[in-house]
């Protein structure tokens, strides 16, 4: 929700004891349909997040009874992508995403798409990288980087969307 002007999770925002005559206002996110109170509307959030298909894609099945290895150094490149718990803060701090909604992904959608690929385990990063080849999804950020500056978990979405324009340029 959007605690005293800054989008952000309530179960961790520090409440001021020391002022106790301080108002603290509370609003739902910004931007989105309310539900009822403090409640938005995910529905559409959650069906952009569907579209990206966030799950581990391969060509090749292994055994029923085995597992897909990664070294250290790959599993590290996932760090700071897979903490996202899709709490929309970043997205709904956007400009972009204010005016696009219905077609823009925003961060939190773009960091969860280049989080698969990151993975060393996928083998779909072509048919990813050509859902982002589009007016209305890496290419709609302006690096005003307030996703990352809101983020309540400390990730860094601008830095996805980034690494996600670096590999559609290498290909």
């Amino acid at each position: 929700m959007n605690i005293d002007g800054k989008n952000t999770l309530a179960c961790i925002t520090h409440i001021a004891k020391d002022e106790p005559s301080k108002d603290v206002t509370i609003y739902p996110l910004p931007h989105m349909f309310v539900v009822k109170d403090l409640v938005p509307d995910m529905n559409y959030f959650y069906k952009q997040y569907a579209s990206i298909q966030p799950w581990l894609q391969r060509d090749e099945i292994p055994d029923s009874n085995k597992e897909i290895l990664q070294s250290p150094e790959d599993r590290k490149k996932l760090d700071g992508l897979y903490e996202c718990i899709l709490c929309a803060c970043c997205s709904t701090s956007c400009p972009s995403y204010w005016w696009n909604q219905d077609v823009y992904l925003g961060p939190a959608i773009l960091l969860q798409s280049y989080r698969w690929m990151a993975d060393s385990r996928d083998q779909h990063l072509p048919q990813r990288l050509s859902k982002m080849e589009n007016a209305f999804s890496v290419y709609r950020c302006h690096t005003i980087m307030n996703c990352t500056r809101t983020c309540p978990k400390h990730l860094n979405p601008g830095y996805a969307i980034s690494q996600i324009k670096l590999l559609l340029a290498k290909n």
